[in-house]
């Protein structure tokens, strides 16, 4: 199942609906991207001019002033906030009170997202009843005292995430051996492929993918596509649904980006689901583009994971597309798809599809993650790009590692953001200290997400451990618990662990002044980054 590095490959020619986009001085002074940034700087300045005229006038409101600022503070403490973003708001308001004020007010007020959240709101509801709980699996997992059974109905509550039996679940320990298999999984394909990537960026990875799914509609398969309106400012051309239309791929953007000034950028579609005929879905933290696979070079050597499922609970990463997709239809049509799919013979364990919505009140991701550190026994082995914990996450990784547990946790040796470098490392001190161990991945850039707990309990998905993740994204991962790719899990890990250095008192004292000077500054700021 381990596949070894491949060597780099001469290019191939793969379908292509667009031309490469230009990196030149010239392209970027007239592309849709400068367009949409100048417009949205030029909104700010009116804002801030707006401020400034606004401040002629704050002698004479020097009282009203104050106790405005007392009154915000009184409502942040009285929020359901999180506290490192209650502080980091108090600081930002004490030090423009009004300014601060109304940037808290712009966002919380949800201006120019009400609507897609009314919308996602009103299909949750709508589709919590779309699958039922398989009898007896509750009353099962009740009696082997794991635990699992309170996740369950926590999830259920949060949404419609059932746990399910009769489902296979295969562990991929890169992103080359996932495409593979993903390929060979869509060339299965008779009824319906659905596809939602947070990055879709044409070269040798999407120009196969494309290629065949090109091939499967002109067959009569029904394809859809989604991606993320990031995506299409920095990665495609504009109105490139349009040309995936003219193949016969229906195709959606979440959130496109427009030069207006809005909290709804805020929330993007971090998902990467793949749904073939109800039968097979695939999650992780791969994207389709080519440094996934490791075609082209950023960061050293890319490492991510993902995971393949068959078996029943395919249908709740079913349900999960349609009901993104369906967030601007007048009409939403969720049958016969969820009704597809079948049992897959000999499985073993139990398997838990889930989402994170940023729209609600509920940080699923996160209690997933904290059920598993609280509930774990021997050991939690955890992969992540990403440290930047707020006081919750941080605290039951402590707990954790100080009751005993072997919590061990592997991160990037070459960072892909140095500010986000930056801030995992100003956890590294006090994680350490507590019996938390850390350890950088030195061949590059490590992209997964993944925890594996006692032999018994894992995750994989594309939830990272930071606030944009975990408050801001939204999110799928798979609970698996008892499944036979488990120690396959377990056994990637322990491979990873042989390429990394550990994180010491040493190697902490010796960091760069950059980064120490970089992460203490920018955790102020964390909870918006």
């Amino acid at each position: 199942m381990f596949m070894k590095k491949q060597s780099n490959h001469t290019e191939e020619k793969t379908l292509r609906l667009a031309k490469p986009i230009k990196r030149g001085v010239l392209h970027l002074i007239f592309s849709r991207f400068l367009l949409i940034l100048a417009l949205l700087v030029l909104q700010v300045l009116l804002m801030v001019a707006f401020f400034r005229w606004l401040t002629e006038y704050l002698p004479y409101l020097t009282a009203v002033q104050t106790v405005f600022t007392l009154g915000m503070i009184v409502y942040l403490f009285n929020s359901r906030m999180d506290c490192s973003a209650k502080l980091t708001w108090m600081l930002i308001i004490a030090a423009m009170p009004l300014p601060g004020a109304a940037l808290l007010f712009f966002t919380r007020m949800n201006f120019g997202h009400r609507t897609v959240k009314n919308r996602v709101a009103q299909i949750t509801a709508d589709t919590a009843d779309a699958l039922e709980q398989p009898p007896g699996l509750l009353q099962a997992l009740t009696a082997d005292e794991s635990g699992t059974d309170d996740l369950v109905r926590y999830l259920n509550r949060s949404g419609c995430f059932p746990v399910f039996d009769g489902t296979d679940a295969r562990y991929f320990p890169s992103g080359e051996s996932c495409f593979e298999a993903m390929m060979e999984e869509l060339e299965k394909a008779e009824k319906f492929i659905f596809l939602e990537f947070f990055i879709i960026e044409e070269g040798y990875m999407w120009g196969r993918v494309l290629e065949l799914l090109t091939r499967k509609a002109a067959q009569g398969v029904e394809v859809r596509v989604m991606y993320d309106g990031m995506c299409e400012l920095s990665h495609l051309p504009h109105r490139y649904t349009a040309l995936l239309e003219a193949q016969g791929i229906h195709a959606k953007i979440f959130t496109p980006i427009l030069p207006v000034v809005t909290s709804q950028y805020n929330y993007r579609d971090h998902r990467k689901i793949l749904v073939i005929d109800g039968n097979t879905a695939f999650t992780g933290g791969l994207n389709l583009a080519d440094e996934y696979i490791n075609r082209r070079k950023r960061f050293g050597y890319w490492k991510d994971t993902a995971v393949m499922i068959r078996g029943k609970a395919v249908k709740s990463f079913t349900l999960a597309f349609l009901q993104m997709w369906n967030l601007d239809e007048e009409r939403p049509v969720f049958e016969p798809w969820i009704s597809l799919g079948q049992e897959a013979a000999g499985a073993r364990g139990y398997v838990i599809p889930y989402t994170d919505n940023p729209m609600d009140d509920e940080r699923v991701g996160e209690t997933v993650y904290m059920d598993i550190l609280y509930r774990a026994n021997d050991y939690v082995h955890i992969m992540t790009p990403y440290l930047i914990l707020d006081d919750q996450l941080e605290t039951a990784l402590i707990y954790a590692a100080q009751r005993g547990v072997d919590v061990k946790v592997i991160l990037p040796g070459i960072p892909d953001k140095k500010v986000a470098y930056a801030l995992a490392k100003s956890h590294y001190r006090r994680l350490t200290s507590a019996g938390v161990q850390l350890y950088e991945y030195t061949p590059g850039f490590l992209h997964a997400k993944t925890f594996v707990s006692d032999d018994k309990k894992a995750v994989v998905g594309t939830i990272n451990l930071d606030y944009r993740s975990l408050c801001h994204h939204f999110e799928c991962a798979a609970y698996m618990y008892l499944t036979d790719c488990i120690p396959w899990i377990e056994a990637d890990f322990q491979q990873t662990l042989l390429r990394c250095r550990a994180v010491t008192k040493e190697t902490i004292a010796a960091e760069r002044p950059f980064y120490k000077i970089v992460g203490w500054l920018a955790k102020f700021i964390a909870p918006l980054m």
